[in-house]
């Protein structure tokens, strides 16, 4: 495979040029583990060679979050490039002491570039730039709870994490394009989301309203019963709950998995929920 340079702005070309950058990122080798780790090592000790590696390897990623981020209005050529600047940011910044996968890493620092990068470019609404990084780092903190609790924090979670008021956590909340954060619920004792502080005025009736709150509650109660691991296939597989809609080629990436193992356990996850009991929570919103 012949030498092409890493950049933050190497797909910011044309579209035939676009298809040859994916062209070349999908022949690079992924890492394994212990390939990774042996990296992160290198790059402690100042190893260029070891963090163009290490970032090489996972342009691939890049490619499949900035495509979650598409109908924000910017092209899929910028999303990347941004996308690729939180990948550098992140290669640099990684600890391979603390037992997390580099991608599990790097995620928080490609969204938060791409988002950043989206708001920045909005027109209709501009935002300061006090805000754009109040945004990235409510998302980036619900990303860590979200992780650490194994659910979806609620705002007086978020707030505290920040050291902020909830006030502050609903604002930034509910200006974040992830939909995913606008699910938020605003205390564990409360059912009301910062979607529901958002005033729209082509918003459907208070009953159809209910009726999606309900579904939602629901989906996420249902996915409980598989494995954790299942579960996150599933949210990449059909872009749930802010997870970017993800093939099974590019969850290979993701959890170092065959192509073959990750359709089995979506497969096998599919089957579980469509012989659950709990299954009947759902047929109801059918009808």
């Amino acid at each position: 495979m012949r030498h092409f340079r890493i950049s933050p702005s190497i797909t910011n070309r044309k579209t035939d040029s676009l298809e040859r950058y994916l062209n070349e990122i999908g022949k690079i080798d992924l890492l394994s583990p212990e390939e990774e780790i042996e990296l992160a090592k290198r790059i402690s000790a100042g190893d260029r060679a070891a963090a163009d590696k290490l970032i090489r390897a996972n342009l691939r990623f890049v490619v499949s979050v900035a495509k979650g981020y598409q109908d924000h209005g910017l092209r899929l050529s910028d999303l990347i490039s941004e996308g690729n600047k939180g990948l550098i940011k992140a290669s640099g910044r990684f600890d391979e002491s603390k037992g997390f996968k580099f991608i599990s890493f790097a995620v928080w620092w490609i969204r938060q570039s791409i988002m950043a990068s989206i708001a920045d470019n909005r027109r209709v609404v501009r935002l300061p730039g006090n805000q754009v990084v109040g945004i990235t780092k409510a998302y980036r903190a619900a990303e860590v709870l979200e992780q650490r609790l194994g659910r979806f924090p609620t705002v007086e979670e978020i707030a505290e994490e920040m050291g902020i008021s909830d006030e502050q956590a609903v604002d930034f909340l509910s200006h974040a394009p992830m939909s995913q954060s606008l699910d938020a619920l605003l205390s564990e004792d409360s059912d009301t989301t910062v979607k529901d502080l958002i005033p729209n005025e082509n918003a459907p009736a208070a009953d159809q309203r209910l009726w999606q709150e309900s579904l939602l509650v629901d989906i996420r109660r249902f996915l409980m019963i598989v494995s954790e691991r299942e579960r996150q296939i599933i949210y990449y597989y059909y872009g749930l709950f802010g997870y970017p809609q993800t093939t099974l080629d590019d969850m290979v990436f993701i959890f170092k998995l065959s192509k073959e193992r990750i359709r089995q356990l979506k497969d096998k996850a599919i089957k579980t929920l469509q012989n659950s009991s709990k299954s009947a929570l759902l047929r109801e919103y059918l009808y």
